[in-house]
C-alpha cells in the first residue's frame, strides 16, 4: 500500500517501509543529537588548540625576531667597540714606537757626541804628547837616514 494515492514513482514510500524506517530514524536522530554537541566541543577544542598553537608560535617567532634584532644591535656595538679598541691600540703602538725611536735617536746622538768628544780629547792628548817628543823622534829619524847622530832641538815651533 502506498502512502500517497498518486503514482509519483520512488518518492511514494510504502506504509510498511515507513513503519520500520521511522523508529530507526528517531533512534539515529537521538543518538546524533546527543553525540553532535560532544563532537562540536571536541572540534572546537581542536580548533582552539590549533589556532592557539599557531598564535603561540607567532608570539614565539615575534619574540625570537626581537631577540635576534637586539642581538644584532649588540654585535654591531661590540664590533664598533672592537674596531675602536684596535684603532686606539694602533695609535698607542705608533706613539710608543715613535717615542722609542726618538729615545733611540737621542741616545745615539748622545753616544756619537760623547764618542766625538772622546776622540777629540784623545787626539789633543796624542798631539800634545807628540809635540813633546817630536824633536826626539825627528833626531832619531835623521840619525837613521843620515847615519850620524843629530842633536835634537829643545823646542819645536809651529
Amino acid at each position: 500500500m502506498d502512502l500517497i494515492p498518486y503514482p509519483i514513482g520512488p518518492l511514494n514510500p510504502k506504509v510498511q517501509d515507513l513503519v520500520f524506517a521511522l523508529p530507526l530514524f528517531a533512534l539515529c536522530f537521538l543518538l546524533l543529537a546527543r553525540l553532535l554537541p560532544r563532537m562540536n566541543r571536541v572540534l572546537e577544542a581542536r580548533d582552539d588548540a590549533i589556532t592557539g598553537a599557531a598564535d603561540r608560535a607567532a608570539a614565539v617567532r615575534a619574540r625570537a625576531e626581537g631577540e635576534r634584532d637586539r642581538t644584532e644591535v649588540l654585535f654591531a656595538e661590540a664590533r664598533r667597540d672592537a674596531a675602536r679598541t684596535r684603532q686606539q691600540a694602533r695609535e698607542q703602538g705608533a706613539a710608543l714606537i715613535a717615542e722609542a725611536r726618538a729615545d733611540g735617536q737621542r741616545e745615539r746622538d748622545a753616544f756619537l757626541i760623547a764618542g766625538q768628544e772622546r776622540i777629540a780629547a784623545e787626539r789633543l792628548a796624542a798631539e800634545a804628547e807628540l809635540r813633546m817628543s817630536v824633536s826626539e823622534l825627528a833626531s832619531e829619524l835623521a840619525h837613521r837616514i843620515v847615519g850620524e847622530p843629530v842633536a835634537a832641538r829643545a823646542e819645536w815651533s809651529n
